[in-house]
């Protein structure tokens, strides 16, 4: 079956006009503050909805349903062209003044959820500006394709295409409800109920209101952008920290996890599911190795200050937020190193987190364990198995595919910033911190990506989409299998 453009061409168009929609916020944000950006944002507001109105009305009254091929293109150019879309108010403010690469490396930062940014002196933007920052990843977090979800419907144009073009992890079929529309809007109200609390939370700790809420946008959406140079470190509280951890720790769990436990009043979800096991394990290896690593070699003076740093760190680069309360870059030994690594783990399946996903690693671990049973035992039936259900092979084999190909894009890209003159930490580092969507790396970008050159930043771009749709959403459409008949 061929691609039906027209079609998509009608549901790209409405999704740029309903993104024109989030310039309204920052705007109220602006005249609160009276930041003069307001304008910036009412002209971007303005260019983007005539845009979508350009794309959408000459086949607004194409009704043909999308295919799954079509999910995964109307997926892919959405995000391309938000990417685009979104830095449209950064390039028409006066102040910061941007480049067209570096607005457009911001923009995709943002609703990547990446978090690395090409902006310094934060503490002195516009609020206008630092609330579109944080809105960004919020919507990039869970927001946009799953309110997609479930307004396409009701033009017609079913949702599950790209609900499964969307989804990250290797098991995309799962629905919490028999419809995919109230699928969505679960997921929604889950997603906006934790980060309701989680701003009332950090208010209540200290924060002013404004920062509570830009904080929780990116704590919930594992984003990491901050509206201070000092990140959460800023702050100078331990407790602010520990809210921190605790909602970047949640936002990296299964947001199905969530929905269940919420509508069914119990927490035995949580403690059946294989992945969510896995991820409280990993986390919590890695923090005592990096508590016990701290404190042995006398980094901090005092235990309860290794502690909270420690902590922050390890869940803030393994769930991929990126927040920082310290240097982790100036930590001893091989902690830096292995902070960056871990992000490649990244949370659960089904969260706003980056990485490959705790279910890849634990799907491919038991697939190695098995093939150490089967040197063992050659005649055995050996099924990898996930809980007490076992895995289908075609799920085995897919994971071992993504992690392949996964691989060879790392290289691809590393080598293209060791080619344009990056050293090798940069260059490893960077690639990592895009396509993981983690935001600080090491060498040159362990503070800032203000200094690479455009070339680099077109390569981390690319990284950063193919890190937040998984690399084969983008991959498939350069296929000769996507577009034969």
């Amino acid at each position: 079956m061929p691609v039906t453009f027209l079609a998509i061409q009608r549901v790209l168009g409405y999704l740029v006009m309903l993104f024109s929609i989030t310039m309204l916020t920052p705007i109220i944000v602006s005249l609160l503050f009276a930041d003069g950006t307001w304008a910036a944002f009412g002209a971007s507001f303005l260019i983007i909805l005539g845009s979508g109105t350009l794309i959408w009305y000459p086949v607004r009254n194409e009704q043909r349903e999308l295919r799954l091929r079509d999910g995964f293109l109307v997926v892919a150019l959405f995000w391309v062209v938000l990417g685009l879309f979104g830095s449209a108010p950064l390039l028409l403010s006066t102040y910061p003044s941007m480049a067209f690469t570096d607005a457009v490396f911001e923009s995709v930062s943002g609703l990547t959820t990446t978090g690395a940014t090409v902006l310094t002196g934060l503490d002195d933007l516009p609020e206008g500006i630092l609330f579109y920052r944080q809105q960004l990843q919020w919507l990039g977090g869970l927001g946009i394709i799953v309110l997609a979800v479930a307004v396409l419907p009701m033009l017609g144009v079913g949702g599950m295409q790209l609900y499964r073009a969307e989804t990250p992890g290797p098991v995309k079929d799962t629905k919490l409800t028999p419809r995919i529309t109230e699928t969505a809007k679960a997921l929604w109200y889950v997603y906006l109920g934790i980060t309701a609390v989680c701003g009332l939370a950090y208010w209540a700790a200290g924060m002013g209101l404004f920062d509570a809420l830009c904080h929780a946008f990116s704590t919930v959406a594992i984003g990491g952008f901050s509206t201070h140079d000092a990140s959460i470190g800023y702050f100078e509280s331990p407790v602010i920290e520990m809210i921190a951890v605790i909602f970047m720790f949640i936002a990296g769990v299964n947001f199905s996890l969530h929905f269940l436990a919420w509508k069914r009043l119990k927490l035995s979800n949580y403690i059946a599911d294989p992945e969510f096991i896995a991820y409280v394990k990993l986390l919590g290896g890695l923090t005592l190795f990096v508590l016990m690593y701290l404190y042995l070699t006398n980094y901090y003076s005092t235990l309860s200050e290794t502690f909270t740093k420690g902590l922050f760190q390890v869940v803030s680069i393994g769930t991929t937020t990126g927040f920082t309360t310290d240097s982790f870059v100036a930590w001893p030994g091989a902690l830096p190193v292995l902070l960056i690594l871990s992000s490649f783990v990244g949370g659960c399946a089904g969260s706003t987190a980056g990485g490959m996903k705790v279910i890849r690693w634990l799907l491919m671990y038991k697939q190695g364990w098995r093939e150490v049973q089967r040197l063992v035992h050659p005649s055995a039936a050996i099924t990898v198995k996930l809980g007490d259900k076992a895995v289908n092979n075609r799920v085995v084999d897919s994971v071992w595919g993504f992690f392949a190909v996964y691989v060879v894009v790392f290289g691809i890209l590393m080598l293209v910033l060791l080619a344009v003159g990056n050293d090798q930490v940069t260059a490893f580092s960077a690639i990592a911190a895009m396509l993981n969507n983690l935001g600080p790396g090491l060498g040159e970008v362990a503070e800032n990506y203000g200094s690479v050159d455009p070339v680099s930043k077109w390569a981390m771009v690319c990284a950063m989409l193919l890190g937040r749709l998984e690399i084969f959403t983008l991959l498939v459409l350069i296929t000769p299998t996507f577009w034969r008949r």
